[in-house]
């Protein structure tokens, strides 16, 4: 199984910044698309920012401008670097994974879609 494990999530005043990371784990990984998701309590989980293949990424309209994407390969590592952050980017942060990995168990690639544990993004005064 491939494991996500993010990190950075916090409490800031608006106009501040924050950086959340998420690192992957498992064997010889390959990924088809990295990203972040939020969800308000009440409300459906959102895309917030999305890399697809190497380099092409996609951003929700809110959050254009703001916030940056970007990975590691090397490190299987994906960040969500967030400026001028504003109380409505108040939410618990997902990330998510997928792609293909080599399963020692199953002796063979194997497909994954993985969620990360969520980390809690609060901006306020």
């Amino acid at each position: 199984q491939v494991q996500l494990v993010e990190s950075g999530g916090g409490l800031v005043q608006p106009g501040g910044s924050l950086r959340l990371s998420c690192a992957a784990s498992g064997s010889r990984l390959s990924f088809a698309t990295m990203g972040w998701y939020r969800q308000i309590a009440g409300k459906e989980r959102e895309l917030v920012a999305k890399i697809t293949g190497a380099v092409s990424s996609n951003y929700a309209d809110s959050v254009k401008g703001r916030f940056t994407i970007s990975r590691d390969g090397a490190e299987n590592t994906v960040y969500l670097q967030m400026n001028d952050l504003k109380p409505e980017d108040t939410a618990v942060y997902y990330c998510n994974a997928a792609g293909k990995y080599y399963s020692d168990y199953f002796s063979r690639v194997r497909d994954f879609d993985s969620w990360g544990q969520g980390t809690q993004v609060t901006v306020s005064s």
